[in-house]
């Protein structure tokens, strides 16, 4: 018999191709700048913008290679799976600082293939092909926080 699981209330409807890049993004971000994962991100369908704490300033051929390492695992067609855990059973590499405090004692771990994992309620692709292709429009860096704002063209969602 399977159980009925009771995830938080949410009150935002994502775009799940701008949502689903997000963790492609976060993912990579922590990966090559060693960060962590975004505090605070407006995503939008049309446009997005993100903000990671880092100590300086990317150069030109790191913020090309963050876009490069986001399209490569989106053109890998990877899929998107969710999975129920306790709150205990969660990965010690999973960071919970983003959830509520009155989050769930089941929790929803979203995985982007073997690229990203993270809690997360909101709605997501299928597999990143439907994402499109991420194409960053401008950065900036002010105060230690660096900004992306980006887009995805071509997207195969709907």
């Amino acid at each position: 018999m399977e159980e009925n699981i009771i995830l938080n209330a949410h009150n935002k409807a994502e775009y799940p191709p701008m949502h689903t890049c997000e963790h492609i993004l976060n993912q990579t971000m922590v990966r090559m700048f060693g960060c962590e994962r975004s505090k605070n991100a407006h995503i939008e369908r049309k446009k997005s913008k993100i903000n990671y704490d880092l100590p300086e300033k990317p150069t030109d051929e790191q913020i090309g290679e963050i876009a490069k390492k986001v399209n490569e695992v989106i053109a890998a067609d990877v899929p998107v799976t969710y999975e129920y855990v306790k709150r205990e059973d969660v990965p010690a590499n999973v960071p919970l600082d983003k959830l509520p405090d009155a989050a769930e004692d089941t929790l929803r771990l979203v995985r982007v293939g073997k690229y990203d994992v993270c809690a997360c309620i909101g709605a997501h692709v299928d597999h990143t092909a439907q994402i499109g292709t991420f194409h960053i429009n401008s950065t900036s860096y002010k105060d230690g926080q660096f900004r992306i704002v980006f887009k995805l063209l071509d997207t195969q969602w709907e």
